[in-house]
């Protein structure tokens, strides 16, 4: 005799065994189930920050190494003859001006050379 509630069963447990592949899972109050040993992957701010983090440090560190290349008296003027341009050329001032970051990295890199060099 063909049971009604077989069929039922059958896709229960294949919708079961699915959601458990995918990593769901019933736990019991009191026991420890699979979240005891594995925690769940919290997500921060600070994940979503890294991109423009490393982006900032490589932008000081790029002006760095060209301050120190190009050396303070040109850098300078390049600098300033940016800001009598128009437009993207004064942003480009403004961006490329020699703030303390840039001014130390530059620092740190002429000691670094006259160090080992």
């Amino acid at each position: 005799m063909f049971d009604p509630n077989v069929k039922d069963f059958y896709e229960r447990v294949g919708r079961l065994k699915q959601a458990h592949a995918q990593g769901y899972g019933h736990e019991a109050v009191g026991v420890l189930g699979r979240s005891h040993y594995r925690r769940p992957v919290r997500k921060t701010r600070l994940k979503a920050l890294l991109p423009v983090l490393f982006f900032a440090m490589s932008a000081f560190g790029v002006k760095g190494a060209i301050h120190y290349f190009v050396g303070a008296q040109t850098y300078e003027s390049r600098v300033a003859q940016l800001e009598q341009g128009e437009g993207f050329d004064r942003l480009g001032a403004t961006l490329m001006a020699p703030d303390p970051i840039t001014l130390w990295i530059s620092e740190t890199i002429r000691r670094s050379l006259q160090k080992h060099g």
